[in-house]
């Protein structure tokens, strides 16, 4: 296999994670300068990124099928392909869901989870960087460490979320959407564990 075939596959994984930065912080900054009359525009916004990282990853899929020798195993690529594109489907999911539920104004602690979304957002982007060259790389195992101690200050910060949410909201329709914003929050979280996992599996076996 050409290096430049070989090289195709990481460049993809490069290019549908750059989506899920860039989702990720257009989720931040729509939150943070939150506005009702702007917020369609923010969800079409989203949803550009979303479908550009769509086409990415069946553009990978479509050269997966053709390709003869892959430089690891077919289905790591399809795994981490896959992870990817749950990464930026699962932040639109949250800009969808303040949207639906009518929310009103952004609780400040959701903003806090927000910022821990692109921190692993970007530490997968920087994974993805070390990936082709895994066998040589001294960064890559750095990267997955630090995305899933980004992943554990999810969690602790969802369970406080959650904690005050029901000890300060008394209208049930606001615990309901907003139990259902943090889920989801978190949910952006696990996705880029569940990439660096995949990630960690496949250099395993292909080393």
């Amino acid at each position: 296999m050409s290096k430049k075939q070989d090289s195709y596959y990481f460049q993809n994984f490069i290019a549908c994670a750059n989506y899920s930065c860039r989702a990720a912080h257009l989720l931040k900054e729509t939150m943070s300068c939150f506005d009702l009359k702007k917020l369609p525009d923010k969800l079409a916004e989203m949803h550009e990124l979303e479908h550009n990282a769509d086409v990415k990853k069946h553009e990978l899929l479509n050269t997966l099928v053709k390709a003869f020798i892959t430089p690891i195993e077919r289905d790591d690529i399809i795994q981490v392909s896959q992870n990817l594109d749950e990464m930026t489907d699962k932040i639109e999911d949250v800009l969808i869901k303040i949207y639906y539920n009518h929310i009103q104004s952004i609780r400040p602690d959701a903003l806090e989870l927000a910022g821990i979304v692109i921190g692993c957002c970007e530490e997968v982007l920087n994974l993805m960087d070390e990936f082709a060259d895994f066998k040589h790389s001294k960064n890559l195992h750095n990267h997955i460490i630090r995305i899933n101690t980004l992943e554990e200050k999810a969690d602790e910060l969802f369970i406080s979320c959650m904690y005050h949410l029901h000890g300060s909201c008394e209208d049930a329709l606001d615990i309901i959407a907003w139990r259902e914003i943090y889920n989801n929050l978190e949910k952006c979280a696990d996705a880029c564990e569940h990439v660096a996992d995949v990630v960690e599996s496949a250099v395993m076996k292909n080393s």
